[in-house]
């Protein structure tokens, strides 16, 4: 069964910070802020984002899913 995609960046960065992640402090930092701010996401933003969640083997962010 395929996973679902995270409805919006808040909710993928919260599972990550919340998952058993090796996490540098940069990383846990940079999620920490899109976990509490709503601001649409960088292209930069959101590559590092998917390229975290490809990392731990979480599903990406959907299409659109901005809060």
């Amino acid at each position: 069964m395929a996973e679902r995609a995270f409805p919006n960046h808040r909710a993928a960065a919260l599972a990550l910070l919340n998952g058993d992640n090796h996490l540098t402090r940069k990383a846990g930092q940079f999620l920490g802020q899109l976990a509490v701010d709503t601001t649409p996401l960088s292209d930069a933003q959101a590559d590092w984002l998917a390229k975290l969640l490809e990392r731990a083997e979480l599903p990406p962010v959907a299409a659109g899913g901005a809060l």
